[in-house]
């Protein structure tokens, strides 16, 4: 397992060369923006969120918004450890909290929701390929952490496979 500074290392050494190798695929402005993504979602979106880690120091004044978490998602568990589902919980909990914010700032109505609604919808569909950048970028530096920390399934995935032989 890799200690903090390990993996805020090779996340910052591989951020960029993951967007070069990701524009091949997506374009060099998607693929840059996925390698910022990348390096975000290595120091601020670390599967260690739920532990007193570098990554939630990052945070500063606005760590507290991550307590609810870590009380709820216990470590390397499948939530937090695990490819896909674990960025996907923690990407999901942080859009909760700035819908949180954006309904405490504005005193919104159905139909403002509606549209904001509507117009996050029509923005992901007209740039499919700039939010899948990001997606794989999250994701990416997801994966390169359970790599660090020895591999990347968990504990619990382990137990299962191991029970069904």
């Amino acid at each position: 397992m890799a200690l903090g500074k390990e993996h805020d290392k090779t996340t910052s050494l591989l951020s960029f060369p993951f967007g070069l190798i990701l524009g091949i695929f997506v374009g060099f402005r998607n693929g840059l923006i996925g390698g910022v993504a990348f390096l975000i979602g290595g120091l601020w979106l670390s599967p260690d969120l739920d532990t007193q880690s570098r990554a939630l120091k990052r945070w500063g004044y606005f760590k507290f918004i991550w307590w609810p978490y870590t009380k709820m998602i216990r470590h390397r568990s499948f939530l937090s450890h695990s490819p896909i589902i674990g960025s996907f919980i923690r990407i999901l909990y942080l859009s909760s909290w700035i819908m949180l914010l954006i309904l405490l700032i504005k005193s919104m109505n159905i139909e403002s929701i509606m549209k904001i609604s509507n117009g996050l919808i029509k923005n992901i569909t007209n740039n499919r390929i700039l939010y899948l950048s990001i997606i794989i970028g999250i994701e990416g530096s997801a994966w390169l952490h359970l790599l660090q920390d020895g591999d990347p399934l968990p504990i619990e995935w382990k137990k299962i496979i191991s029970n069904k032989k």
